[in-house]
């Protein structure tokens, strides 16, 4: 649901290795969603073999429907189960209040998870007297909303890229995005630095020149905003799911399960756009919620100099680490069409609801709690955070850089000073185009299937541990995103497995581990 954080690197023409963002991870709206979709996608698998087992029967001619065999198997289940239903059911009817409850722990009872839940149990407070403490939707927070969202849609359709004409080694413009199963490439307006740099050079030029509106103004409607964020998430997800019975942007490249609540989560388009340039996907995935993820972080640290008069290291840490997180998002901006939000997702609730709250609320929540707990760290323990931020960033952008040069260079380049080595394989799309890619097993993608993620989680436990060790409420990053993480190498294999076959058993067979050499 980012960013995903959400950035899964998937290429399809030359190295498809699954990777994480400058991969980010908006995709996953909460650890239910994983857990379920986990048991699930073993589940589908076992439908989508019997349904591959039944189009592959010979036909009265002695044939057999190859091609319907590969295109059925390509993107999300086209079957679903009723576990999953009663999950996507309930995710769609509480995942708000999960949220919410996160918030409103911060704000009631300074960031205990456990404290609401004690007083529950013992009669002191009810979920009414919790709803009513918690502030409500305002007409305010609606207009800076409103403005907010406004303006990032100016940035992306109306001011095309020209960072990239001086900026050396960034890739912007117009650039071309992923086969689609269908078989279509669209073009994508990569524009997304640009649009940071603006909206933070803004930022700036009021908190120190204009006094348009106070620094702190995104914690102080923190949570009435989040009531508006709620609402544009459903919005455009029932107006996703909508578009995509009446009026899809293309309908070789829609999945209907038959089930409206799943067709309503996991979506029915694959790219759904309104004219020519405006892509859901690429626009809520990469904006609002990324560019104002550093937003809301600056607004935490100038909230807490108001409060105590100093800014504390890890705060500092906090600002600096994710930061570097998301301006490596947007500095790969191009490369994130590669990835597994693009190539295989559809549009629905789980990346438009995710990504306008889930990511903003609960990627957020270790500069939420130092505001609430100004921690000053010793300057071995903030050194140590430090270090594991950038040895968990290096590693994930080397793995990630190793795949995207292999890719441009189809092969023909040293990694780690060798040639490197590869399996090939062929998959089929809708059209009936059979296509080749090369599987890299060279560097770190001969150490683990998805050695980036492991560079994430440590990057993600550095977050966390800037907080010190006061509470749990920091911590839910990590547990979340190693549950996702998780998740996504199990969905991704078995969609591999799918798209590829017997190469990627070869694959496999050739890089045994997923994450930790030796262990998984």
């Amino acid at each position: 649901m980012l960013p995903v954080r959400c950035l899964f690197w998937l290429n399809h023409s030359t190295a498809a290795n699954v990777s994480g963002p400058g991969g980010k991870r908006r995709q996953a709206p909460c650890p239910l969603l994983c857990l379920t979709l986990l048991l699930s996608s073993e589940m589908n698998g076992a439908v989508a073999m019997e349904a591959t087992r039944r189009r592959t029967q010979p036909s009265t001619n002695g044939k057999t429907s190859e091609q319907s065999e590969q295109a059925a198997q390509w993107g999300r289940a086209w079957e679903v189960d009723w576990f999953s239903l009663i999950g996507v059911v309930g995710l769609l009817c509480f995942a708000p209040f999960i949220v919410f409850y996160f918030v409103m722990a911060c704000d009631q009872y300074e960031c205990s998870v456990s404290q609401p839940l004690f007083e529950l149990y013992q009669g002191e407070t009810t979920l009414l007297s919790i709803w009513a403490r918690a502030p409500s939707f305002t007409w305010t927070a609606a207009k800076i909303y409103a403005i907010w969202v406004a303006f990032q849609v100016f940035l992306y359709m109306c001011v095309p890229d020209f960072t990239h004409k001086f900026i050396p080694g960034y890739v912007g413009g117009v650039q071309d995005g992923a086969r689609t199963p269908a078989g279509l490439i669209n073009k994508y307006e990569i524009n997304g630095l640009q649009c940071w740099l603006i909206t933070h050079a803004l930022w700036f030029a009021n908190a120190h020149y204009f006094h348009w509106f106070s620094p702190t103004i995104i914690f102080d409607n923190w949570i009435p905003l989040m009531w508006c964020a709620n609402i544009l998430g459903y919005a455009v997800s029932t107006f996703a799911f909508i578009k995509a019975y009446f009026f899809p942007t293309n309908s070789e490249d829609c999945k209907f399960t038959g089930n409206i609540f799943y067709n309503y989560m996991m979506g029915i388009e694959f790219n759904p756009r309104i004219g020519k340039w405006f892509d859901f996907k690429l626009f809520f995935n990469g904006r609002p919620g990324i560019v104002a993820w550093t937003l809301i972080n600056l607004s935490y640290m100038a909230k807490q100099q108001e409060l105590y008069g100093q800014v504390t290291n890890s705060m500092i840490l906090v600002n600096v680490l994710q930061a570097i997180y998301v301006l490596d998002f947007f500095w790969n901006e191009a490369w994130y069409l590669k990835t597994i939000d693009i190539c295989h997702d559809h549009f629905g609730w789980y990346l438009g609801w995710g990504d306008c709250v889930w990511l903003p609320y609960l990627y957020t929540l270790q500069g939420l709690y130092l505001v609430y707990h100004p921690v000053q760290l010793s300057n071995a323990h903030a050194l140590a955070v430090l270090l594991l931020g950038l040895v968990g960033y290096y590693i994930f952008r080397s793995t990630n850089h190793q795949k995207d040069l292999f890719r441009r260079t189809e092969g023909a380049c040293s990694i780690w000073g060798r040639k490197p080595t590869y399996i090939e394989c062929s998959y089929r799309s809708t059209d009936g185009s059979i296509h080749r890619s090369k599987l890299l097993t060279s560097g770190f993608w001969g150490v683990a299937r998805h050695f980036n993620y492991t560079g994430d989680l440590m990057g993600s436990l550095a977050y966390c541990a800037a907080c010190g060790f006061g509470h749990i409420l920091p911590y839910f990053y990590i547990v979340y995103m190693t549950i996702l993480l998780v998740h996504r190498c199990v969905r991704d294999e078995h969609r591999c497995s799918s798209k590829y076959g017997k190469d990627w058993k070869r694959y496999t067979d050739t890089v045994p581990c997923r994450l930790i050499p030796g262990v998984f």
